[in-house]
């Protein structure tokens, strides 16, 4: 063998993997080279919208219609939960789309002004995001209902009974600050009835404010 090829990195490489105590430390270089030559995209962030992810909302809501004569105020507390995309309504040539998951919750709503004092419930809806080709900010609007328990006490313009269904939709704006974590602000409208079961059925329709802290996992 010529001096140049016992000179070599190859032939230095070889000669010290066969040479037995330090084997391992080799073995170790040369994972560390083939990792470092895998393509960067091969561990690239997935998008936003195909994660699960648990989110916690609160809002403030006050009353916007006179179907009650009491005023109402509410302030709902929301532990909520979005499936990874379900399908995409649309794709953008520069990555922008716009996906549709689906959303549960749990809710405890306090009744600051009212002749209620919680409602308890559960609620499903569809969730529309137009996210943005960057994967950092979302325009996304949320409809659908539920149904639940409050403490209705036969105060004339209150709920007729403790079982009320509720319906409810949200318009606002998602900022993801890192892969795993993002803030929602939203305008939040949710309404009140127990469809006519009893009479009268003043229902209660509130509008405000929601703010949501949202966490990502796998």
């Amino acid at each position: 063998m010529n001096r140049t090829a016992r000179h070599s990195p190859y032939f230095k490489l070889v000669t010290t993997f066969y040479a037995g105590p330090t084997r391992p430390g080799v073995f170790l270089s040369v994972l560390a080279l083939c990792l470092s030559a895998i393509p960067a995209s091969a561990g690239a962030q997935s998008h936003p919208a195909d994660r699960w992810e648990m989110a916690a909302e609160v809002g403030y809501l006050d009353k916007i219609r006179n179907n009650s004569p009491l005023d109402y105020v509410i302030v709902p507390a929301q532990l909520a939960w979005r499936s990874p995309a379900a399908f995409d309504l649309w794709n953008g040539g520069d990555g922008a789309r716009l996906t549709v998951r689906h959303r549960i919750s749990v809710i405890l709503e306090t009744f600051l002004e009212g002749a209620e004092d919680y409602y308890f419930a559960f609620a499903g809806a569809p969730s529309f995001e137009l996210w943005s080709a960057d994967k950092k900010t979302a325009l996304f609007f949320e409809i659908g209902g539920g149904a639940g328990m409050t403490n209705s006490k036969d105060i004339p313009g209150g709920q007729g009974q403790d079982f009320t269904f509720n319906w409810f939709s949200q318009l606002g704006l998602r900022y993801q600050f890192d892969k795993d974590r993002a803030f929602t602000a939203a305008g939040y409208f949710t309404h009140h009835s127990n469809l006519g079961m009893t009479n009268p059925n003043p229902g209660i329709d509130v509008l405000g404010l929601n703010l949501g802290m949202v966490w990502q996992f796998k």
